[in-house]
């Protein structure tokens, strides 16, 4: 495992999924800017915000529930299935479809039972059936340019909802923290870089310790999703399994689990995702599970994440996660694009249909 061999990047990496992850920056900087342009209906009286989506489209969507929970006038809900709850109906709920291909069945479902419910309804998408379905409905349709797989376009499942919630007054104004959020991204990843070598390189170490161990991720309040995030780059891009804990949730139920089966629980890598602005309680209760953690023989580390405001903080998490688990995918020495699992078992689904 050397994870300063580029050249061994390049080989492992044909696809160049590194380049999507330098430039995550700037995905979040465009979809912003777009969002705060594109064509979005004066909508009022709207009390309560459905997200539709799947896998990368959908974490899009957690992060933004979780970062503007504090100051949204409405309940934000992330919606993972077919069929809505009740409670969606009519013109005071709002359905956003996000979909990255346009052609994922739970949203495509998700969508349909939104217009015929009556309520006010946006699309966003690269393309496919769902936005043909925006077209021939006349809803406002909001068409992102992005080749790649979805995980790779986090910026516009999430930049893109911010300015609609935003420029609807659902959420408060984030402009200031959207320019403190791109500074402290592009000047933690000075440091996070391919060509910096691992002694240098938090991201690498990280990823080194990683190796061979089950992985779980911790975080609370606006980093709890950012846990889910780190979950599923380390699934999808270095191909191993993993899983995520949010606090103090956990403290309540998995703390107990720390017992059997020993040989599984010795190979256990905790990683606790820490921030300056995190409840006083939360960051109290993320310092003693480490602890307890430590003492039961489990491996345990943080990342703090980086940046003066929370948004800062939870993308400089998430863009520090997608580093690891980049280098994760070359210390196994895996392509980090395909997930040819994934694709085989929609094919599954689809011929099951």
């Amino acid at each position: 495992m050397n994870l300063n061999d580029l050249e061994a990047f390049k080989r492992n990496d044909p696809e160049n999924m590194l380049n999507h992850i330098d430039h995550l920056p700037d995905q979040l900087e465009n979809a912003w800017n777009l969002g705060t342009h594109l064509p979005l209906p004066d909508w009022h009286g709207i009390q309560q915000v459905l997200i539709a989506g799947m896998g990368g489209s959908a974490i899009g969507a957690d992060l933004l529930a979780a970062y503007i929970e504090p100051g949204s006038r409405v309940p934000v809900i992330v919606h993972r299935d077919y069929d809505l709850p009740g409670w969606a109906y009519g013109e005071k709920t709002l359905v956003i479809a996000s979909s990255h291909s346009g052609n994922t069945e739970e949203t495509i479902s998700a969508y349909s039972q939104a217009i015929m419910k009556g309520c006010r309804t946006l699309v966003v998408c690269t393309g496919g059936k769902l936005a043909d379905l925006a077209r021939q409905a006349g809803v406002p349709l909001w068409k992102f340019e992005h080749t790649g797989q979805p995980r790779s376009a986090v910026g516009y499942s999430f930049g893109l909802l911010l300015a609609a919630l935003s420029r609807l007054s659902l959420a408060p104004d984030p402009s200031g923290e959207v320019e403190d959020t791109l500074a402290a991204m592009r000047l933690q990843q000075q440091s996070l870089q391919a060509h910096i070598p691992d002694f240098h390189n938090p991201a690498k170490r990280m990823a080194g310790q990683l190796v061979n161990r089950w992985v779980a991720v911790i975080g609370a309040e606006y980093l709890a999703p950012v846990a889910r995030r780190w979950k599923g780059q380390i699934s999808e891009v270095a191909k191993t399994w993993g899983q995520f804990e949010f606090l103090p949730e956990a403290d309540h139920n998995s703390l107990a689990g720390t017992i059997n089966p020993q040989a599984a629980l010795s190979n256990l890598m905790a990683v606790f995702l820490r921030a300056s602005s995190h409840h006083p309680r939360n960051r109290l209760r993320i310092d003693l599970t480490k602890r307890t953690l430590m003492l039961q023989g489990i491996g345990t580390d943080f990342v703090d994440a980086r940046g003066q405001t929370r948004l800062a903080q939870q993308w400089t998490a998430l863009h520090f996660g997608d580093y690891t688990a980049y280098y994760l995918a070359m210390a196994y020495g895996v392509d980090p694009t395909p997930v040819e699992t994934i694709e085989g078992f929609k094919l599954e689904m689809a011929q099951g249909g």
